[in-house]
């Protein structure tokens, strides 16, 4: 789903010979351009993100640019993506990265509503989606043959799902993805239009996703050592866009983006019956003490 963000209110392809020294996080969303209400690619229209933003930006590398607020900019295959600086993982860093991508939301809409003026149009800008980034710094001698980074990004896809889709999703909302990039995990998920909900979101991926990663092993089999919930039946699918994994809504015996929260209709592996607000929340509880210790 997009969500539409009326005008009153970085690029992070690292490669693996960049990565960062210290634990980190930076998060990232993507907006559809919507021009006298149609849809267009920014690239057509602007050409570089220099044409918006007026002043003096420092090029970082490829497409993006420094904003003026700290984080990036750039046009990403007909979307404008804006990114946070890293953020060093502590207690507070999710907030400090909600708060650093609503700062350069709010930059980057007070930009082209002074663009508007100058050229006569009426530009708004559609929330598309959110990636939640989280550095994976494990030596690779450490890794062995079950801790690597895919390993990880497919046994997050059988955790993450449910407690994210009660905090960023909606009911048009089609999936939940994870994707290993090398030096670090990428879970995507829809733009949700509430600052303090996506923090919460950030928060709860940060705190599950490197707590996680502390585990022996990342192969699928170590959730049956713990009280994780798991719908039978769930089989997450190749991520449409990039290698990893997506847990859309079909990839589940029931749509559950559009299903009743509260009912008990989902049937775990173990044999239990449970809501999805029920299993989000056993999720949350069982990582609790590291969310706990990286929130604000």
């Amino acid at each position: 789903m997009t969500t539409e963000l009326k005008k009153k209110g970085a690029e992070s392809k690292s490669s693996t010979s960049e990565r960062i020294q210290l634990a980190a996080i930076g998060m990232e969303a993507e907006f559809a351009v919507i021009m006298d209400g149609v849809q267009v690619k920014p690239e057509n229209i602007f050409g570089s993100p220099k044409r918006i933003i007026r002043e003096k930006m420092m090029h970082r590398k490829g497409r993006s640019y420094h904003l003026p607020t700290g984080g990036a900019i750039y046009f990403d295959t007909g979307v404008i993506e804006v990114a946070t600086p890293v953020i060093e993982i502590e207690k507070g860093c999710a907030a400090r990265a909600g708060r650093s991508l609503w700062e350069a939301i709010l930059f980057l809409r007070q930009e082209l509503d002074a663009w508007e003026g100058a050229n006569d149009k009426d530009v708004q800008l559609a929330g598309f989606s959110t990636h939640y980034n989280i550095s994976f710094e494990l030596p690779r001698h450490e890794q062995g043959t079950s801790r690597t980074v895919e390993q990880l990004a497919y046994l997050l896809a059988h955790i993450l799902p449910a407690p994210v889709m009660l905090l960023a999703a909606n009911k048009r909302s089609t999936g939940i993805g994870v994707r290993p990039r090398g030096d670090r995990i990428e879970i995507t998920a829809d733009f949700t239009p509430d600052a303090p909900l996506m923090i919460a979101t950030a928060t709860v991926i940060v705190g599950i996703v490197r707590e996680v990663m502390t585990w022996p092993s990342y192969e699928i089999g170590a959730l049956d050592e713990t009280d994780i919930p798991i719908i039978r039946g769930f089989h997450p699918m190749p991520h449409t866009s990039r290698k990893g994994w997506l847990a859309r809504f079909d990839c589940f015996p029931k749509n559950p983006f559009m299903c009743d929260i509260d009912n008990d209709m989902w049937t775990t592996t173990d044999g239990r019956s449970i809501s999805l607000r029920e299993m989000g929340g056993m999720i949350a509880r069982h990582f609790w003490p590291n969310i706990r210790r990286i929130s604000d």
